[in-house]
Formats: C-alpha cells, sequence, structure tokens
C-alpha cells in the first residue's frame, strides 16, 4: 500500500480550505478557527470565490491563485460541488486531500453516484489519497494541528484513534482531555471511499510516534487488505476494536449509518482473533485495555492473582473473572507457606490473598513479591481500600517499585476518592494500569488475555494437507447445481448425504421408503440395528416432532417404529409433506464426539468455517469457534 502518500495528509506544511463560509459558527468556519486558533505552525490558505477575508485572514478565490502548492485540500463544499473540487486540486498538484462535506452514500442512490465521480476523478491523479467524504476530519496533536470541527484539541499521546462515527469521535475526545488520555493522531473517516483501516493500520504501523492503535467499526469493506495490516503489525503495535452493530437490529443501524453491509457479528470476532486484534464490548473500556496493552507486558495465560486489604472487593474480582471464563490461580504449598511466614494468622489462606485490613504498605508488597514468584501465576491484581491503617500512597510506591522489576503484568485497583488520588497518579507513572474498580481492572486483564490468545494465534499454520484432491471440483459442482433446485432451502438428508459422499466426505447412504414393509426389506438387506427418519421438506428438526427412532434391533421392532414415527409426526405436523421414511445403518461409538460442522460465504470476510458441540443441543450450549 502506498502509505508514504499519507505524510500529505499527516505531516502537512500547507493546506487549502476550500468552502470556507463567512459564518464563524459553521463547519468550514468552525475548521477555519481550530486550525489557526491551536498554534499550527504551518500555513492555511482560506479559498472562497468572493470574499476577501474570513475571520480576518485573507482569502485567494481560487486554487490557481495560491503562491505555493499546497500538500492537503481540505474540502467543506457542497456535496454537488466536491467532484469538481477534486478534480481542480488534482490538477493543481494537490494530491492529500480530506472531503468534510455530507451528503454521499448516507443519502442513497444519488450521493453514491457522487461517491463513483470522485472515484472517477481520482484515477486521472496518480497518488492522490482521500478520507472521507462525511468525515469529522483529522487532528495531529504533535503539530498542534485540528483539522476538523471538534471543539477541543487534546494531548499529545502515543495512540492512535480511528473512527468510522464523527458523532462518536467528539465524544471520545471530550472524555479523554478529561482523563488526560493523549493522542498520536486522531482520524474520523466518514465513508472511507479510498483511506480506510487497513491504509491507516499501514500507517500508523511505522509511525514512530504511534505505540497503539484503537479502531472503532461500524463495517469493513476490504477485508483482505484489513486482515493483512492488521496481522502485519498486531505484534510490534497493538490494536484495539470496539465494534458496532453487534446484533441485527443495530447492525441494521450502523449498515444504513455508513451503508455498508455489516458481517454477522461472530464472523468479525473471529476474523479479530486470527488478526491479532484485541476487542472490547464496552466503549468505556477501550483506552484502558490500549493503555495496558501498550504496556508490552503480556500475561502467558488467564491465571489470575488477587492481593488485597479487603475481602469484598476480592469477591467482586473473583465473581467477575469467574464470568469472563477466566481463571483465579491456584497458589502453589511452597506459596502458601511463604505467606503464612509473613503475613497475620487470620489471612485468608488461599487465593484472593487478603492481607487484612490493617495491612501496612510493605505487608501489601511482601505479599505481592511471593505471589509474583509462583509459576501459576500469570498475572496479579492489587486491590486496595481506604481503611484506618491503609495509606495508599505508600503502598502504591511499593508496588511501583516490585513493578519495575517483574517480567508479569501487575494491575491496580485504588478504590476509593481524593485519598487514593495521588496513588494512582504513582502507579500510572510507574507504568501500572490502575483503575477505579476491581471489575474495570478484571475486564482490562481478560482483554489482556485474549489479546495474548490472538497472538499465538498469528503463528498457527495448518497441518500438511495435499495441494490438490483427488476430485473434479467443476464436475462435481454442474451435476449438483442441476440437482439443486434454486431457492431450495434446507437440503433433504439424502441429497445432502450425496454431496459429503462425493466430495469424500464418510456418510452413512439412507434409502428412500414408502411403507413399513418396504422399509423392513430394507433392514434386512443392509442390516440390523438401523435407524429410521422422517423425510419431509417441512421439518429440518426432525428430533423435535419425533420423526427420529434410533438402534432398532428387529423387524417386529422396525415396524412399531416406522407407524409410531408416522403418527408423531401426522399429531405434531398435521400439515407437513412427507415424502417418505429414510432407513440407514445405526452406528454407535462409545468414544465419538457429536459435532457441528458449517461453512459458509461471508459478505465481508469471505469463507468462514464454523467447528462445535453438535447434537439437539447445539443451540442452546453454542459451543462454537468460528
Amino acid at each position: 500500500m502506498n502509505i508514504h502518500k499519507l505524510d500529505r495528509i499527516f505531516n502537512p506544511e500547507r493546506i487549502a480550505l476550500i468552502g470556507v463560509s463567512t459564518n464563524p459558527n459553521s463547519v468550514s468556519g468552525t475548521l477555519l478557527k481550530n486550525m489557526i486558533g491551536a498554534g499550527f505552525r504551518g500555513v492555511v490558505y482560506p479559498i472562497h470565490p468572493s470574499n476577501e477575508a474570513v475571520l480576518g485572514i485573507p482569502c485567494f478565490s481560487d486554487i490557481k491563485n495560491l503562491p505555493r502548492i499546497p500538500d492537503l485540500a481540505i474540502i467543506c463544499s457542497p456535496s454537488t460541488e466536491v467532484p469538481e473540487r477534486v478534480r481542480e486540486c488534482g490538477e493543481a498538484g494537490i494530491l492529500g486531500i480530506i472531503i468534510i462535506s455530507a451528503g454521499f452514500r448516507e443519502t442513497g442512490d444519488t450521493g453514491r453516484s457522487l461517491e463513483k465521480q470522485i472515484l472517477d476523478i481520482k484515477k486521472s491523479f496518480e497518488g492522490m489519497r482521500i478520507i472521507g467524504p462525511n468525515c469529522l476530519g483529522v487532528i495531529i496533536p504533535h503539530l498542534n494541528l485540528n483539522a476538523s470541527f471538534a471543539g477541543v484539541m487534546p494531548k499529545t499521546g502515543h495512540v492512535a484513534f480511528i473512527s468510522q462515527s464523527g458523532a462518536l469521535c467528539t465524544s471520545v475526545l471530550d472524555w479523554a482531555l478529561e482523563s488526560h488520555i493523549g493522542f498520536s493522531h486522531f482520524v474520523s473517516v466518514g465513508n472511507a471511499i479510498d483511506v480506510d483501516f487497513a491504509d491507516l493500520i499501514d500507517y500508523f504501523g511505522e509511525d514512530e510516534k504511534t505505540k497503539s492503535i484503537i479502531l472503532y467499526v461500524e463495517s469493513i469493506n476490504e477485508a483482505r487488505k484489513f486482515m493483512t495490516a492488521s496481522r502485519a503489525f498486531a505484534r510490534s503495535k497493538p490494536i484495539v476494536a470496539y465494534k458496532a452493530g453487534r446484533f441485527p437490529e443495530s447492525a441494521e443501524v450502523a449498515s444504513s449509518h455508513t451503508g455498508a453491509m455489516a458481517a454477522e457479528d461472530d464472523v468479525y470476532d473471529a476474523a479479530f482473533q486470527r488478526a491479532g486484534i484485541a476487542r472490547v464490548f464496552d466503549i468505556g473500556d477501550i483506552f484502558d485495555c490500549a493503555d495496558l496493552i501498550g504496556r508490552h507486558k503480556i500475561p502467558k495465560g488467564p491465571n489470575l492473582a488477587i492481593v488485597t486489604n479487603a475481602g469484598g472487593p476480592g469477591v467482586m474480582a473473583t465473581d467477575t473473572l469467574i464470568a469472563a471464563d477466566g481463571h483465579l490461580a491456584s497458589l502453589s504449598e511452597d506459596t502458601i507457606a511463604k505467606l503464612h511466614e509473613n503475613l497475620p494468622p487470620f489471612w485468608s489462606k488461599r487465593n484472593p490473598v487478603d492481607v487484612l485490613g490493617d495491612a501496612r504498605p510493605k505487608r501489601v508488597a511482601k505479599a505481592l513479591e511471593i505471589v509474583l514468584a509462583d509459576k501459576g501465576v500469570d498475572a496479579v491484581l492489587v486491590i486496595l481500600t481506604p481503611q484506618a491503617m491503609t495509606n495508599p500512597t505508600g503502598t502504591a510506591k511499593l508496588v511501583a517499585a516490585i513493578a519495575s522489576e517483574a517480567k508479569k503484568p501487575i494491575l491496580a485497583a485504588w478504590l476509593g476518592g481524593m485519598s487514593m488520588r495521588e496513588g494512582i497518579r504513582i502507579l500510572n507513572q510507574a507504568g501500572i494500569a490502575a483503575y477505579s474498580t476491581p471489575e474495570q481492572a478484571v475486564g482490562a486483564f481478560m482483554t489482556l488475555v485474549a489479546y495474548s490468545r490472538n497472538l499465538d494465534i498469528l503463528y498457527e499454520t495448518p497441518r500438511d494437507i495435499p495441494v490438490e484432491f483427488p476430485i473434479d471440483r467443476h464436475v462435481l459442482r454442474s451435476k449438483f447445481f442441476s440437482m439443486i433446485p434454486e431457492n431450495s432451502g434446507v437440503l433433504s438428508e439424502l441429497t445432502s448425504k450425496t454431496i459429503l459422499q462425493a466430495y469424500g466426505i464418510p456418510v452413512t447412504q439412507p434409502a428412500l421408503t414408502h411403507s413399513e414393509n418396504e422399509a423392513a426389506d430394507v433392514a434386512q438387506s443392509i442390516g440390523y440395528p438401523v435407524v429410521l427418519k422422517i423425510q419431509s421438506p417441512d421439518i429440518s428438526h426432525k428430533t423435535d416432532f419425533g420423526g427420529v427412532i434410533l438402534d432398532i434391533h428387529d423387524p417386529v421392532t422396525l415396524k412399531e417404529s416406522y407407524q409410531r414415527l408416522i403418527s408423531s409426526i401426522k399429531t405434531h405436523c398435521p400439515d407437513a409433506k412427507i415424502d417418505g421414511v429414510t432407513i440407514q445403518p445405526m452406528y454407535s461409538s462409545g468414544q465419538g464426539i457429536e459435532l457441528i460442522l458449517g461453512a459458509k460465504k461471508d459478505p465481508v470476510f469471505g469463507s468462514v468455517l464454523m467447528a462445535g458441540l453438535g447434537g439437539i443441543a447445539a443451540e442452546v450450549y453454542k459451543d462454537r469457534a468460528l
């Protein structure tokens, strides 16, 4: 990807603002105020066909009249004028463009047509890159550049934030300012007709000022690019994603907002795992997780030890950990013995390690050192509550000293108000992620565990498999396309097993019968025991209606079972069309596992495979992997 071309957008010296309004409260007026008010050291050229000046800054009537060629053009013109403005930029040699204007695909077919015009024009100018349209803009704190219509300028930091939602950007900026969170770059991609998540991950992956990347994702269009970029940088630059539209109803809203097709959330989840991306499900946790991951102390497993000066918060942390499928570390006998030697007689004798409410800083620190040394512990959470003899600041200093030498991650939850703030400041400065509740800390830890697992997945490769299979796929496809009618819905068992067998997957081949005597003749030829199943295009879950009878060992039982099966179906599904009853050999394996396998062509990510626990309760347990 030509990511070096993005320097024109993210490291500009001269910027043209096209379509600037005389109204200081308009989008373009706010943009101009932000750019000149934040201390940008470059040059800004406002462009207006008739006004001499805007906000006291001289205007230029046309791009052609500018004294120097800008690196970047920001377009705020009405949507119908944007394609021509893009053409003018290209002809003038301006190859970095941000389109703020709305009124594109989010409005329907007319807007989509405008986007196509822009892309057609872009093809004429090699190296042109476009962010937007319908976006908030970009903010680059280390350049003092607020090229957006957001009202605040964030601190300089090491997090690159990339969002498809402009409205969310403004909320995040307000929150980050209050929480003293800094950014290397802040980017609203809007409709992303050109520059997308993959381009930006590639760019910020090589940016020295960026240590971690946060994504707010509504939909992804070019999945191959996205997966390639993410997998390339996930190990060196932690990537955290929040995916909106997790359920069909919210996905439909996100789709109408971006004009893109939303895929099933489970598929996105599997893709994020495969790409080494840490996923969060609460937008409030996203910066905690990015901050924690950015410290580059990754646990080797899910086993968490808890050191606390109060039993209640320890229980709260344990509940949250177990609910999130984490593991409470089992402390070794040696660790228990050492804790006995160094703690009062009434300590908890287990994990969570309750050092009691009268614990001084040295007692907390000693317990932390002992627990950290346990080989069965992957990370430690230290919880402190403000009790009468608690010294939050002194404890924070000792915990910070231990963390500086520790190879395992240490998290902290300093519960309380004013008395805890100095301790939290000390912990943060020492590179320890500190939280105000145990639940927050455990949630961040579990995201860290998921991130660690996802990084391991990056190295996974399949066992050796043949490049070619001994089947003629083209012949089989033509055969089955003729066999399967269009819009046929659920295939019958006969058709399904014919397909599976043709592709080399062993199956029990059913025979269709239309009477109990015919079934008895088939059973005699294939041998007992056998299985009877109803054959009906209207019944897919046969067991629910008594449509399957297993392990039949003799002709008498067979005929009785046949009659019982037909009677059950007529009772429960009187309107169902019955094609007959299939009979097939009964196979029983005590060591066997009921398995569910699935495959689909996802509209975004392509081929998706599912494997999991099968059987009649498969949909209840949902024990599966994609």
